[in-house]
């Protein structure tokens, strides 16, 4: 029998409290046999009720009861936090379920754990490893599926069971580099995913763009498994626009000039240059966001036009219907703000503003501070995100990857710095409290005061909020 050794911070706790009965499942399994590093550890806990390992655990850390009836427990210490199980069994409340919401979940302490394995997704996941002396519980090929790089169900019947399985096909596919065998793709064929909580597709759709090394594998099954269609049809309906072949020669490996090929590119090359650079978790998650829907209103606005002698696709004004068509997008997922970030303010400005920065290139000569200073109003002070979004959207036109900004974008950011515009220099200098200062009421005139304060601090008519306070005094004076 096979045996691994999977370490974590409270392993040597666990087995001193529940021994023999203690098992890692499902994904650090997986990760382990891959050489992968997993900050995630599921645990499984055999021959023990829910109060059981409840009462056992809360001297040693906090608990957590996500279900009684279906045993889960979450248990931290030292800020790990551990999902603790039962063996259990999924059953379906109604003959093709939508959601986790429409099934009974029962617990069985006594259940034998290869029964509890076979409830599980894929058979690269259907593995333990029994914490106390590393053997490894395999009843379904995982690791032989591990070294072939192949993604199979455990059951025949996980996808009716619990949908969003399909939705995990593609995010395992995408951030393990696997390929899926041909059953996944007719098993889930015909199966309804338009119940599944917004949340989870969140939670998948985020993993494929943060977690995979090249987003468009994931995308790209989504599309393969119908998942796009179903839950994104505004994505979807990228795949059957086309584009100027001239403009955009990329295409697929059936030599389709699409939108969602230029989209799946633009993904990619954003990812590489978010690689390189040091912006956080949620900037991250924003940028490919923004790539990923920026050219969601080509579909609406695409139209044949006679230009420089032949006829040519046009998408004018694609951009700013785009934010509209993402803010309806966003509403209906539940998007708003992510980890204490406002990706959904974020994400939308550049959608609106991805074309802007070509623009402040191609007027080189003759553009102003005041341009680069609404540019960055604009986005929110947003800059970095904008330039790469850019640069990404330019490389999606060709499948070369790239890992550096080009003269463009370097070009770009260099006048933002010469020019001293930034977020904080776009902050508005003068403030209600200084305008009170001076006698003016809080009120529509105080709005309208202050507004026309801040386009001229946009327009470089004042620099410093003491000259600003001059213009300020000249303005009250007048009205």
């Amino acid at each position: 029998m096979d045996k691994i050794v999977i370490d974590f911070p409270e392993k040597e706790l666990f087995i001193r409290l529940f021994g023999k009965d203690i098992y890692a499942v499902g994904g650090c399994v997986r990760d382990k046999i891959m050489d992968r590093i997993t900050s995630e550890f599921d645990l499984l806990i055999t021959h023990n009720t829910v109060q059981e390992i409840i009462n056992t655990l809360k001297p040693h850390g906090r608990v957590d009861l996500v279900g009684k009836s279906f045993g889960v427990i979450k248990f931290t210490k030292a800020d790990h936090t551990y999902d603790i199980a039962l063996p259990r069994q999924d059953k379906p409340k109604k003959e093709r379920p939508r959601d986790h919401k429409d099934f009974i979940i029962e617990a069985d302490p006594d259940m034998p754990i290869e029964a509890d394995l076979g409830r599980r997704d894929f058979q690269c996941n259907s593995m333990a490893v029994h914490l106390e002396d590393g053997a490894v519980l395999d009843p379904f090929n995982g690791k032989e599926d591990i070294n072939l790089k192949k993604i199979r169900l455990t059951n025949p019947k996980a996808f009716p069971d619990d949908p969003l399985r399909i939705i995990r096909a593609a995010r395992f596919a995408s951030v393990l580099g696997f390929t899926l065998e041909r059953k996944i793709y007719s098993a889930a064929k015909k199966v309804d995913l338009t119940g599944l909580s917004v949340e989870r597709v969140n939670e998948e759709l985020f993993k494929i763009l943060l977690d995979s090394t090249q987003p468009s594998f994931g995308l790209e099954e989504l599309f393969t498994l119908d998942a796009l269609r179903q839950l994104f049809p505004e994505l979807y309906a990228l795949t059957l626009s086309i584009q100027d072949s001239k403009f955009h020669p990329e295409k697929d490996k059936y030599g389709h000039n699409s939108v969602w090929q230029h989209t799946k590119i633009t993904v990619d090359q954003a990812k590489r240059l978010a690689n390189k650079s040091d912006l956080s978790r949620q900037e991250r998650l924003a940028l490919l966001l923004a790539a990923l829907f920026h050219d969601i209103g080509k579909p609406a606005t695409a139209n044949w036009e006679f230009k420089k002698g032949r006829m040519v696709i046009t998408n004018n004004h694609h951009d700013i219907i785009g934010e509209k068509i993402t803010k309806k997008i966003f509403d209906r997922l539940k998007i708003f703000s992510w980890e204490g970030y406002d990706i959904r303010k974020t994400v939308l400005s550049l959608i609106h503003c991805h074309h802007r920065v070509s623009e402040l290139w191609q007027n080189r000569k003759i553009i102003t501070k005041k341009a680069f200073n609404r540019l960055a109003v604009d986005v929110s002070g947003e800059i970095t995100l904008l330039i790469y979004l850019d640069a990404a959207d330019r490389a999606g036109r060709n499948e070369t990857p790239v890992y550096d900004l080009d003269e463009m974008s370097q070009w770009i950011i260099s006048k933002f710095i010469a020019l001293n515009v930034s977020k904080k220099t776009i902050a508005p200098k003068i403030m209600g409290r200084d305008l009170m200062k001076l006698g003016v009421q809080p009120g529509p005139e105080m709005g309208k005061l202050l507004k026309q304060l801040y386009q001229l601090q946009l327009e470089t008519e004042f620099v410093t909020k003491k000259d600003g306070l001059k213009i300020a005094k000249k303005l009250i004076s007048l009205n």
